[in-house]
């Protein structure tokens, strides 16, 4: 989902047919905020379960400029992109784009992709076998630039989400700005017979040019790193990385990234929420490579000489000092290092060196975070989970303890596949069979001024005056 002005672009990766947006004819397209435009269903119901009469599942639906949209889908295991005009939402079915490595051929693969400045940055499989995966800059001025088909790369992921960051406003060093991936994995670099899926950040600079003679049209900037969500002394590692939410502040250097992850304890399911901040991201970044070691047999840090300018660094004042405008300047030797050594040895811990909030036998499935004050002005980070039965749960993270207040029931939606989106006053829930609206400050539920109180819910304060707990919006006495 994207905002844009009064106005509300709703899309998601269920497979809602209000999200979809036909390449041919019919638009599937909602606009909430002060007009609703209803789009045409082509859907049929039976036994329960909802089926498509066209095979076309729409995966990208970004906002592309101040005059289009940008969609992209399967259609029919032939991904395809078109343009849609937003004045007046008419489709563009003529000039259909190749939507190979901007969109999968199945919709139930994982994937993203985020426009940034009329360019889509996308993770996805890029052909029919599932087999090559691959982050790409798809459109733009620059020409196609994407990752190395290499196991150390990427190896079997599962991409969960995307993030642009702005670190190159107000920054000393002159840096770029980032575009930042969240997938699951399987790990190469530890030593078990079995194998391991784990979950990676990964990070590409948004001017990277590719390399002149090695890394030509590759990423010179790809680095990953592990996130780690875990609770050691129960020996207890959330590995399955479900979703991402991006909560940015008035400057980037405060950005945090909420992930639910999920895991098996012995035969129960257990879901946790870890929250990370960008620089402990970046920290992990400007560490330490991992390499395999060969006369070990075995992975460990990299501890020779790291060769200059520093490998998988974006264009900062320190190349352009020593005449390096760009990626395409770069010396071999920095590409060929970057290329064999994207894995940082770190990894990325969460704050506070644990999850926020841990629970046994529900599987969370997506989150949306909003900061907000209380009435005194501390600050509250609430945070509502999706999870596997029709319910949305909100946690309250703040400064000294954390806390429970209400699992607002949304039994309307056939929660197979939640998505979450916070605007104005309100968070939308869409699942495969529709779209739910419900308030952030849904106080009615507190009867009396010690529920209302007791509840320290943020959205709400208890009025005095009509003696009912109201929105903390309103006046009371």
């Amino acid at each position: 989902m994207r905002t844009e002005g009064r106005c509300m672009l709703v899309h998601g990766r269920s497979y809602s047919c209000w999200t979809l947006i036909m390449l041919e004819s019919i638009c599937y397209l909602r606009l909430y905020g002060k007009r609703q435009l209803k789009g045409r269903w082509n859907v049929s119901i039976k036994e329960g379960a909802i089926r498509r009469s066209v095979f076309n599942y729409i995966r990208i639906l970004q906002v592309f400029n101040d005059t289009h949209l940008l969609a992209c889908g399967t259609y029919a295991f032939q991904p395809k992109c078109a343009y849609i005009e937003r004045l007046t939402f008419t489709l563009d079915g003529v000039n259909l784009e190749d939507g190979r490595g901007k969109c999968p051929y199945d919709p139930s693969t994982g994937h993203t992709g985020i426009v940034v400045d009329g360019v889509l940055y996308s993770a996805t499989l890029l052909n029919f076998l599932g087999t090559e995966p691959v982050i790409q800059r798809n459109m733009g001025q620059h020409s196609v630039i994407k990752s190395e088909y290499l196991a150390t790369w990427l190896n079997g992921p599962n991409f969960v989400g995307s993030s642009h960051i702005l670190e190159s406003e107000g920054n000393e060093l002159g840096d770029d700005d980032k575009i930042y991936f969240f997938f699951t994995e399987r790990a190469l670099e530890y030593d078990c017979y079995s194998e391991q899926v784990v979950s990676r950040v990964a990070r590409v600079c948004k001017g990277d040019l590719g390399g002149a003679r090695t890394l030509q049209r590759k990423w010179t900037s790809f680095l990953k790193a592990r996130l780690v969500c875990s609770i050691p002394e129960l020996q207890l590692h959330f590995n399955l990385l479900q979703a991402v939410y991006t909560l940015r502040t008035d400057h980037w250097r405060s950005t945090q990234f909420y992930a639910v992850f999920q895991a098996l304890w012995g035969d129960v399911s257990v879901s946790a929420i870890c929250q990370y901040s960008i620089q402990d991201v970046q920290k992990v970044f400007d560490g330490s490579y991992k390499e395999y070691h060969e006369q070990a047999k075995k992975w460990g840090p990299y501890s020779d000489s790291v060769p200059s300018p520093r490998p998988g660094s974006c264009i900062t004042d320190f190349h352009r000092r020593h005449g390096m405008s760009s990626s395409l300047e770069l010396p071999d030797n920095t590409l060929n290092f970057a290329k064999t050594h994207p894995l940082m040895d770190d990894a990325v811990q969460p704050v506070h060196g644990r999850p926020l909030l841990v629970r046994k036998g529900v599987n969370f499935t997506t989150i949306a975070v909003q900061r907000t004050e209380g009435l005194r002005g501390e600050p509250y980070d609430a945070i509502f989970i999706g999870t596997g039965y029709p319910y949305i749960c909100l946690e309250l993270d703040f400064t000294y303890y954390k806390h429970s207040i209400v699992h607002t029931s949304v039994s309307c939606l056939h929660v197979v596949d939640f998505f979450f989106f916070l605007f104005q006053s309100f968070l939308f829930a869409g699942s495969p069979s529709g779209l739910v609206q419900v308030p952030l400050a849904d106080c009615s539920k507190y009867r009396s001024c010690a529920d209302c109180v007791l509840a320290r819910d943020p959205y709400c304060a208890w009025n005095i005056n009509i003696s009912h707990c109201v929105s903390s919006n309103e006046q009371y006495g």
